[in-house]
């Protein structure tokens, strides 16, 4: 059925965030909400947001000019524009945004569904929006929006009146989650796993699992929680969640389950899927056991939303993962760069040892650009990825960034790899230096490291010469 969009008149909006018009006509009709000048559509509501490094404040001028036709600005600054232009004023800007976001989603007759979790979360978002598109007109947040900014943006697009929207929950503290949820009201909750990301703001990884529980919050019997049963901090948190839980796994039993799994390295990964509306060989492109986790996530919100187990069998096979998340690139003389350098955290990183063990190449060469915000753990955790990348027959090692790096390719020569092929550089121009000299026919090339350090750098620089 056919829903008409929100429109966002001066009037809806103040009411929506508690806020009062001073200029303009109350009847003024927005075309679309925005914060950056740089970006504003003619037409467009700009809120003048505060950061860390801006005040949006100062850029109500710029906003004017670049033809927004109304503005939210704070009390007591003085930033009104002339003119016919609406400006209505409020105490917090940055609440006003998440304010109209809820509203926008409680006027919203779409389903909302909410993804959190250490590792996954974009992925499990893409294959989870792919597979529901099959029967739905389906908004997924863009990129990594999953914040108090970023995911109020994503849900304002449900004006447009979609079936579905997919959006992921990302937090490094306590209590982001749950403002999270309280804004998106999620009607099907997706918890991936927890790990050591973001470990440097937390005491442990129970107290992860904890900041990640929130995502509960707020739930009611009808709510639906899709659900890791394969991991341990998950499964012994569930009997807390109020409405009703659907599990996915492969090595416990699980409403979604994986058996028969049969991993091809580089050419992705199957298994025989198990479900409540039946079972079917699944095959996805996707590398690794821990995509094929995310697929059965996706796999359980879409059955719960009635999509067809062959429809999900035939979408599986042509899933692409999202950009420098386990990208195959295959180069000139047969080398072949596994591009997963978006981020990084332990586990994730063993995962993606695991899959060059399962591929044949001349050589394997690992470049791994250091874990960040792991806090007093990081020296150990990088020590256990070392030993993982001797364990799993690494030709060549090459670490790059601070002393956690260099502990790594440490641990990788006590675990048995020889010193001379394991170097350390402490940038990725250093390294993509190196690598450009080091990489030869045939191999297989992991390249994968927190954003910070900036191993795309690296990517880029064999693309560049070896395309």
């Amino acid at each position: 059925m056919e829903r008409s969009p929100i429109r966002f008149t001066a009037d809806w909006v103040a009411a929506a965030v508690g806020g009062r018009i001073l200029t303009g006509d109350s009847a003024q009709l927005f075309t679309s909400v925005g914060i950056d000048t740089r970006t504003l559509q003619p037409g467009a509501l700009y809120i003048a947001i505060r950061g860390e490094r801006f005040d949006g404040a100062d850029f109500v001028d710029a906003a004017v000019a670049a033809g927004a036709s109304g503005v939210v600005v704070p009390s007591g600054r003085g930033a009104r524009p002339t003119g016919d232009v609406v400006a209505i004023e409020v105490h917090d800007t940055t609440a006003a945004l998440q304010a109209l976001a809820h509203a926008v989603r409680r006027a919203s007759a779409a389903k909302v569904v909410a993804i959190t979790g250490s590792a996954g979360k974009t992925t499990t978002k893409e294959v989870t929006a792919e597979f529901l598109s099959a029967r739905y007109r389906v908004m997924r947040n863009r990129g990594n929006f999953n914040n108090h900014i970023g995911l109020p943006l994503s849900l304002i697009e449900l004006s447009a009146a979609p079936d579905v929207a997919v959006v992921e929950l990302g937090m490094n503290h306590a209590g982001e989650i749950s403002t999270l949820v309280a804004i998106a009201e999620p009607d099907i909750r997706v918890w991936t796993n927890v790990g050591e990301a973001h470990l440097g703001f937390f005491e442990s990884v129970d107290a992860i699992a904890d900041a990640k529980a929130e995502i509960f919050e707020g739930a009611s019997r009808d709510t639906v929680l899709i659900a890791n049963a394969d991991d341990e901090r998950i499964a012994a948190r569930l009997p807390a969640f109020s409405g009703r839980v659907v599990t996915f796994g492969i090595d416990r039993a699980a409403d979604v389950r994986a058996t028969e799994v049969v991993d091809r390295g580089i050419d992705g990964i199957g298994a025989r899927v198990t479900t409540a509306n039946g079972a079917a060989e699944i095959a996805t492109p996707l590398l690794g056991r821990a995509n094929l986790m995310n697929v059965l996530a996706a796999t359980g919100v879409a059955v719960e939303l009635g999509v067809p187990l062959d429809v999900i069998q035939a979408r599986a096979a042509r899933l692409r993962p999202p950009s420098h998340r386990g990208e195959v690139v295959r180069l000139r003389d047969e080398i072949t760069v596994v591009d997963d350098s978006y981020n990084a955290n332990p586990a994730a990183t063993k995962r993606a040892l695991d899959v060059m063990a399962n591929t044949n190449a001349a050589r394997r060469v690992a470049i791994l650009g250091e874990m960040l915000e792991l806090g007093d753990r990081s020296t150990s955790l990088h020590q256990g990825v070392g030993r993982a990348a001797a364990s799993v027959g690494v030709d060549r090692l090459m670490t790059v960034g601070g002393a956690p790096a260099q502990a790594l390719g440490e641990a990788a020569i006590a675990a048995g790899l020889p010193a001379t092929h394991v170097e350390h550089f402490a940038t990725s121009a250093e390294a993509a230096e190196r690598a450009s000299a080091l990489v030869a026919a045939g191999d297989l090339v992991l390249i994968k490291g927190s954003r910070g350090v900036r191993t795309d750098v690296v990517v880029d620089r064999l693309k560049a010469e070896r395309g």
